[in-house]
């Protein structure tokens, strides 16, 4: 792409030799007749270098440079005055004040012309190339940024997804194991209680083998969202344990405190109103709960609260189930 010079003289002749010493298949020579009109062109291009005659009418080369220098548009462009004072030295330095980088004598020498342009001249080429690769580069880091947030995107997709229970929405057994080992050693090192609700759909195998496995994966999605909206804690956990079983994690809750969820859960269960024509029980489903509460001891595992909440909800189930059993009262 070839690079825009702008010669500034207000003599015609000047500017017709200008152009004719400087003319190369490289190069887009743009000539201005007076400061003003320098300006102007300057809105239209962008000038690798800028030959500016000094003496001119109305507007000198001063002044035009000056103006040059207070624009972020143009102060980058290199100056150089043309001028037959050059030996004064408060004109010299007038000029390098009002943003010169160099000076010219008249008559100009050819080859003297010629070396300061083309050294300017690389130099924007340069310049240019160094923008180029600067917006390669931020366009590669953008890109890169781009990926690397999709792929941060998709891989906490997936890290939902392997924790989610892909029926009920609500958290897996997996999610469950990690969550109720996480919590056993917290509550572990605070001395706090922890308790385990284990809740089991009463008599849903002849639920599903009346209405069918549609209609019973809709009754476990149904009451997943029953038993997650009756946990009024966002620290505690309902997940899918197996089947038809649900495990509802309460940290630093005791038993006492616990009774209160499990009686918002089968109530909550209770308010879906779905009927279960085949249930010796009720005429809708209902859940049976078994809860356990104890103080995290470093010398054994949460799977013996497991045991222990299971062992309470089977005794809710052997007194009649639509109800709750507590380990503590078992024996």
């Amino acid at each position: 792409m070839p690079a825009d010079i702008l010669i500034v003289d207000d003599n015609p002749n000047n500017l017709f030799a200008l152009e004719n010493l400087l003319a190369a298949p490289d190069l887009n020579i743009i000539t201005a007749g007076s400061g003003n009109e320098a300006l102007a062109k300057t809105l239209s291009h962008e000038f690798a270098i800028a030959l500016l005659d000094v003496q001119m009418p109305e507007m000198d080369g001063f002044e035009t440079a000056e103006l040059m220098r207070g624009n972020s548009r143009t102060r980058h462009i290199p100056i150089i005055f043309v001028t037959a004072n050059r030996s004064e030295r408060e004109y010299v330095f007038r000029g390098y004040d009002s943003g010169a980088v160099d000076y010219l004598a008249k008559p100009l020498d050819v080859n003297i012309l010629k070396s300061k342009v083309n050294v300017f001249l690389e130099l924007h080429r340069q310049r240019r190339a160094l923008e180029e690769k600067t917006r390669e580069l931020d366009a590669k880091i953008s890109e890169m940024e781009r990926l690397q947030n999709l792929l941060q995107e998709r891989n906490e997709q997936l890290r939902v997804l392997s924790r989610t229970d892909r029926l009920t929405g609500i958290f897996n057994r997996l999610s469950f194991d990690e969550t109720l080992d996480y919590e056993w050693r917290r509550c572990d090192r605070g001395g706090k209680p922890l308790t385990l609700i284990m809740a089991d759909i009463d008599h849903f195998k002849a639920y599903n083998d009346r209405l069918g496995h549609i209609a019973g994966d809709h009754c476990l999605k149904q009451v997943a969202w029953a038993l997650s909206a009756a946990l009024m804690r966002h620290v505690d956990t309902i997940a899918r344990y197996g089947g038809e079983e649900f495990a509802a994690i309460l940290p630093e809750t005791d038993e006492s405190g616990a009774v209160a969820v499990v009686t918002r859960m089968r109530n909550a269960v209770k308010a879906l109103n779905i009927a279960h024509p085949a249930s010796p029980t009720e005429l809708h489903v209902t859940i049976s709960l078994g809860v356990a509460s104890m103080l995290p001891d470093p010398n054994l595992s949460p799977l013996r609260l497991i045991e222990m909440a299971d062992d309470a909800m089977y005794r809710a189930k052997a007194l009649g189930r639509d109800r709750h059993a507590l380990y503590s009262q078992l024996g």
